[in-house]
Formats: C-alpha cells, sequence, structure tokens
C-alpha cells in the first residue's frame, strides 16, 4: 500500500469548516521534502484556495522520489489543451511522478462558481480524458491534433504551442468518484479512482468496483495497474482524551456529507436512507448545530477511524488493506516525538501486502461483485 497526504500535515477533510492550520504555501518545499525522508509515497493537493499546480511545482522541485498528485483539480473550468499542458509541464518537471486527479464538481459550482453551462457530468468527463490525451498523443508523436468528442473539437496545434515529446509521456489519470456512472468512466478511461470519504469498504467492494470493471470491460482495458486510493475519514490524536473533539469533528462531518445529494448513495447502501433524509432538511433549514446528533456509535463507527497513533495505522489496515492501493493521512508533527510516530505509520502502511486489493479490483475476490 502507498501513504500519501495532504498538506498542511494532519489535516482531515474539512467538511464544516476550514482546517484548523490553513495551508503556509512558503512551507510546501520544506513538508515534501520532510515527507519524502520519512518514507512516504505521495503528496496530494486540492483545489480549494490555492491552485494546486503551483503547490506540486514547489513539491517537485524541492524532491527526487516522491510521487505527486492533484486531489483533486477541476476539470470542466480549464480546456482540455490548458489541463494537458500544465499537467506535461508538471510531468516533465518531477521526471515522471505526477498523477493528475480530476474531479466533476457539482452543478451549483459549476453554474454559480464557474459561471458555465451544466451537462452530466460522466458523459463529460469520459470525453474530456479523451481530449486531454489526444492533445498529449499530438504532443509525443507528432500526430496532428484532430480530436472530435461531444463536447470538445481539437484540430489546431502550431509549432509554437506545441509542448513536445517529454522522457515520461505516460501520465497516470484518477477520476474522484462516488456513484457508478463516474466509475465506470474510470474503468473505461482513466488509471484510478479517488473515493470520497464517505465510501465506505463495502461500497467500494460491492458498488464500485464492479463499475470499474465493467467500464473496463467495455474499452478492453485490463486493470492490473488500476488504484484506488483512498482518502478516509480518520479521528486520530496522542491521547484518549484528545480524542474526543476530533470524534465530535467527525459526526459533524459524516452528517454534512448525508445532507449532501451527492453522496446520497453512499449512504443508501448502508440503508441510512431516512437519515440522508433528515440530514437534508437541517441542512437547507441551516440547523447545522443539529446535524451531528443524527450520527450515533454505529453510524459513526461505520464511516470513520478512530484511534490514537499508537493504534490507527493499524486500524486503517484493518479497514482498508484489502480493498484500496493507496490510503492518505498524516497527523500534525509538533517535535521529533511526532516526526517519528508518523514515520512508524507511514512504515506500517507502506509494509502492507498489496495482493489483496489488487485482487479485489480484478474481481478475484469472493463476493466482489459481479
Amino acid at each position: 500500500m502507498r501513504i500519501e497526504t495532504l498538506l498542511p500535515l494532519g489535516k482531515v477533510d474539512p467538511g464544516l469548516r476550514a482546517s484548523d492550520v490553513p495551508l503556509d504555501i512558503t512551507t510546501v518545499a520544506d513538508n515534501a521534502r520532510f515527507l519524502e525522508d520519512i518514507g512516504y509515497s505521495g503528496l496530494v493537493v486540492e483545489e480549494t484556495k490555492d491552485d494546486p499546480f503551483t503547490l506540486l511545482t514547489l513539491a517537485a522541485a524541492a524532491t527526487s522520489r516522491l510521487h505527486l498528485t492533484t486531489g483533486v483539480t477541476i476539470a470542466f473550468p480549464r480546456s482540455p489543451t490548458v489541463m494537458a499542458l500544465n499537467a506535461w509541464t508538471l510531468q516533465k518537471l518531477s521526471k515522471g511522478r505526477f498523477t493528475l486527479g480530476l474531479g466533476s464538481q457539482v452543478r451549483g459550482h459549476i453554474q454559480r462558481r464557474y459561471g458555465m453551462e451544466w451537462a452530466p457530468p460522466g458523459p463529460w468527463m469520459r470525453d474530456y480524458v479523451a481530449a486531454v490525451r489526444a492533445v498529449w498523443d499530438c504532443w509525443q508523436s507528432g500526430a496532428p491534433l484532430n480530436y472530435e468528442g461531444e463536447h470538445y473539437k481539437l484540430s489546431l496545434m502550431v509549432p509554437l504551442f506545441n509542448a513536445g515529446p517529454i522522457e515520461h509521456p505516460n501520465i497516470p489519470i484518477h477520476l474522484a468518484s462516488v456513484n457508478k456512472y463516474m466509475c465506470g468512466v474510470a474503468g473505461e478511461v482513466a488509471d484510478g479512482i479517488r473515493p470520497h470519504p464517505v465510501c465506505t469498504p463495502s461500497y467500494i467492494a460491492e458498488v464500485m468496483l464492479p463499475a470499474v470493471r465493467k467500464g473496463a470491460a467495455k474499452s478492453g482495458r485490463d486493470l492490473d495497474s488500476f488504484r484506488v486510493c483512498m482518502k478516509p475519514l480518520v479521528a486520530s490524536a496522542r491521547t484518549e482524551e484528545e480524542l474526543t473533539p476530533k470524534i465530535r469533528d467527525a459526526r459533524a462531518r459524516i452528517a454534512f456529507y448525508a445532507s449532501t445529494p451527492g453522496y446520497a448513495a453512499a449512504f443508501q447502501h448502508l440503508g441510512l436512507d431516512e437519515l440522508a433524509a433528515e440530514a437534508k432538511t437541517l441542512s437547507k433549514a441551516q440547523r447545522w448545530e443539529e446535524l451531528p446528533v443524527l450520527i450515533d456509535d454505529q453510524i459513526l463507527d461505520q464511516f470513520a477511524v478512530i484511534g490514537t497513533h499508537d493504534e490507527i495505522g493499524q486500524k486503517l489496515l484493518d479497514r482498508y488493506g484489502d480493498h484500496v492501493t493507496d490510503i492518505e493521512f498524516s497527523i500534525a508533527v509538533h517535535d521529533d516525538h511526532d516526526r517519528q510516530v508518523l514515520a512508524d505509520l507511514a512504515a506500517t502502511l507502506e509494509r502492507a501486502d498489496g495482493s489483496a486489493a489488487r485482487a479485489a479490483i480484478r474481481g478475484e475476490l469472493s463476493g466482489a461483485g459481479a
């Protein structure tokens, strides 16, 4: 298993609120070197408050082994040609260590934050990925640019704007996924999925991976190198006492996700339709303080991995080791003790045998789904 993390170290998915400690862009290079030194596989950056390609450029220049991934950048506001150039430049700088993680975003953000027309995201993403790859192929092979899809028609690439071939042209593309359709698109045209934190192991195994396999079969692709990169919901701290507020935050995040229609399928899978409906009603009324009480201990344990720092590594393996190839986690590092704890956690996760997850992706385990 590969272990990766967002910055700042110790950040968990924000859900209802921003991170307690915002990212300081001036520390990215130092943190990337630190992660490489203690044995991390990768660094992931998201597109929220800073440009992800700028952050990864800083990390790429400061490291030599660390995998670098956008987890994720929003696809549709950028033309495929612009995205292709961003990725090509980072792959060239990092000498083959870059993965392009793409997300679609929901209707409200596409229309009201980006000022674009909305279209169904699954077919749009399939077209988008194909268009990006067509641009890369043009640059690497010298073939004329001649892509025509539902959303994109690309046929002009003059020498001035031709980025030309690079040493590592095969850039993996991962798709942020929750629902079956996007998982199928990923299996059809991408190299991995990045499940949302609400995607439990059973949902990954019984809903997401079967859809990935169907997509791969549709396009005649194998899944030997396909990756499942999980960002779990985690509540972890040094002591049981310090764990209490982390658990409270986890309840709030789960309830917030339950109120979001885009994640409904993951809750329906567990028979939590009524919970999702109640959470949606409360969120529409902006009764945010009432959301966390909807999450009892049983629901909490279904979605969150909870434990002190000395036990969280094994708990993450127990929960996800048979289902995912990459896992995203870190703790905040304040002193040498924290540094050693994080190094030990990284070693625990990196040592894990990934054969079961690989078999699950290919559908070779009993009960792995159709």
